[in-house]
């Protein structure tokens, strides 16, 4: 038998705390290599705030949610967001030196700088063996935008990409020094690892356009841990309109719920026959958006808001609905809840750019819509709910998404070919 391959995994949350996309990817990838006789072995560490965890005494790691022996939580409170940049590193490397000598292992994938920091980059190349190998996967914009990796400007518009006066108009209280410092941070930081990751061409061609050079990108595409058949469609008779739209995620500004309810509203006062349900909860967010969010929904009559859901509940969910709407104001990247879709057999109706129009082909896994305009995002819903015909064509075109098990083979692939390659780099994008 094989030695296994030795795997250390890094994200910035646990999806059992948080179950954003790249929590929700990170750990699903990991397990898939471990269960799969893929003979790979070792250990997911999610970094997490105060907000999550208490401090215990005499030492950072806590177990994680589950009581999984190869996952477990590092608890990181001292954060710099907007350098992206790890201010504990004293207590973070005392951590790290003993994982590391009992682990040793052959490839560290760290899944986001958030909350490890691009510090802990060159701690990993220092405290790792010599054979091991750094992998890194830019799942969002953060290295690009110090707004919080949107993209987005103060007035709501779409980003074409960083510079100094365009970031400094978004940020006025930071310096010129300031942007610099954390642009040549990150790309340094960067620039040391073996293999840089994305799972989106629009994503890679940002930071390409951004300055950062394009053969040491590779796209690998994501998968969601979907499991079991897709649901039914919802019974309806021939000629029936298909005119319920769903949406899954946080309620957020960034997300879109604003938009979708905006034009639920407006279809509502053309007297277009329709029912838009919003599924999702509202943690930590302003009490202005709250505020928001509760004068848009009271102003869409068809329009019900169902609170948070668990991975366990989507199924359920999702079978009431026709379409699923992602109405997200800025350059989603790899969406989970488009996978979901697909795997269900929903057809997607998304913004016109980014990860999630990469994903939805218009036409024919789904509709377009523009990307923060509310009344195109109408127009394109009434098309949809008005036309049955329509829905049908696109769910017999619609493909379906990979499987988990085929993106953790991918990464597997990668791993092993960093891990024999003369220089210990990846210098181009599998096929």
């Amino acid at each position: 038998m094989t030695t296994p391959l030795r795997l250390l995994v890094l994200a910035h949350n646990h999806p059992d705390l948080q179950p954003g996309g790249t929590e929700v990817v990170a750990r699903s990838l990991f397990r898939s290599l471990r269960d799969r006789s893929c003979n790979v072995e070792g250990l997911f560490l999610a970094a997490v705030s105060a907000a999550y965890r208490d401090a215990k005494p005499g030492t950072l790691l806590q177990s994680a949610p589950g009581g999984q022996s190869d996952e477990a939580l590092i608890r990181l409170p001292h954060f710099d967001r907007f350098f992206l940049s790890q201010i504990d590193t004293h207590g973070l490397a005392a951590t790290l030196v003993p994982l590391m000598g009992q682990l040793r292992p052959d490839v560290i994938h760290l899944h986001h700088p958030l909350q490890f920091g691009v510090e802990t980059i060159a701690l990993l190349r220092r405290l790792a063996p010599r054979r091991a190998k750094i992998v890194l996967t830019l799942h969002d914009y953060f290295a690009l935008c110090p707004r919080e990796g949107q993209l987005l400007r103060t007035d709501g518009r779409l980003c074409t990409g960083p510079s100094p006066d365009a970031c400094r108009r978004c940020l006025p209280d930071r310096s010129a020094t300031d942007l610099m410092l954390r642009q040549i941070s990150l790309r340094n930081a960067c620039e040391s690892v073996d293999a840089i990751l994305s799972p989106s061409e629009f994503l890679k061609e940002k930071f390409v356009a951004a300055g950062w050079a394009a053969d040491r990108i590779s796209v690998l595409s994501n998968a969601a841990p979907v499991k079991g058949s897709p649901v039914a469609h919802r019974p309806v008779a021939p000629g029936e309109a298909r005119n319920r739209f769903a949406f899954f995620g946080h309620i957020n500004r960034f997300k879109g719920s604003l938009i979708a309810l905006e034009a639920s509203a407006k279809l509502s006062a053309i007297g277009v026959s329709h029912k838009l349900s919003l599924h999702g909860g509202t943690a930590f967010q302003p009490e202005t958006f709250l505020a928001e969010f509760r004068t848009a929904l009271a102003s869409a009559p068809d329009a019900r808001h169902h609170g948070i859901y668990s991975a366990a509940e989507m199924p359920a969910r999702i079978a009431n609905a026709d379409w699923v709407v992602v109405p997200s104001i800025w350059f989603e990247n790899a969406p989970l809840v488009v996978l979901e879709a697909l795997h269900h057999r929903r057809p997607v109706i998304c913004g016109d750019a980014g990860g999630m129009a990469e994903l939805i082909r218009n036409g024919v896994d789904g509709l377009h819509a523009p990307i923060g305009d509310a009344d195109g995002w109408h127009e394109t819903m009434a098309r949809a709910a008005s036309n049955p015909d329509l829905w049908q064509t696109l769910v017999n075109t619609m493909r379906p998404p990979q499987s988990l098990d085929r993106a953790a083979d991918a990464h597997l692939d990668l791993y092993r070919q960093i891990l024999r390659s003369p220089t210990g780099r990846l210098a181009s994008t599998p096929a």
